[in-house]
């Protein structure tokens, strides 16, 4: 406990939240690797904190009690300096940030046989090309 209290954890920081989970009576550690988004009410006994991490392009969150006896260990990987005390517009940075790679996005279609890669704009013309292509070999 008291190298939980010691521990300084700031929003911007980088953690590995080692966490016991129960399966078929075996207990096994699981590491939640994120970024801490906020700290709340301190350090005293019902303090907490929130982890953000993408996880197969999906943003998870977890919010950890500090002193949960279901915490093995956290350990801080990276520091960064923010100017904020809680760091919730990064989930809407991140949203921004997908919708932007979506725009950028380029489709991969296949004509006769041959996979090409086309820019987004070019996708309808070339799903044209490629449904005459496969009537023209059926027939």
């Amino acid at each position: 406990m008291d190298a939980r209290k010691n521990l300084d954890l700031r929003p911007g920081d980088t953690v590995r939240v080692w966490q016991k989970i129960e399966e078929k009576g075996k207990t096994r550690l699981q590491a939640f690797e994120g970024l801490v988004l906020a700290r709340k009410h301190g350090s005293e006994a019902g303090g907490t904190f929130t982890v953000r991490r993408v996880a197969s392009g999906v943003g998870v969150e977890k919010i950890f009690p500090i002193y949960s006896p279901m915490i093995d260990k956290i350990e801080i990987v990276k520091r960064s300096r923010v100017r904020r005390a809680k760091l919730y517009f990064i989930r809407d940075k991140v949203a921004r940030e997908a919708r932007r790679q979506l725009r950028r996005t380029r489709m991969m279609v296949n004509v006769s046989g041959v996979t090409k890669v086309v820019a987004k704009e070019e996708a309808p013309v070339a799903e044209a090309e490629a449904e005459v292509a496969a009537e023209t070999k059926s027939e």
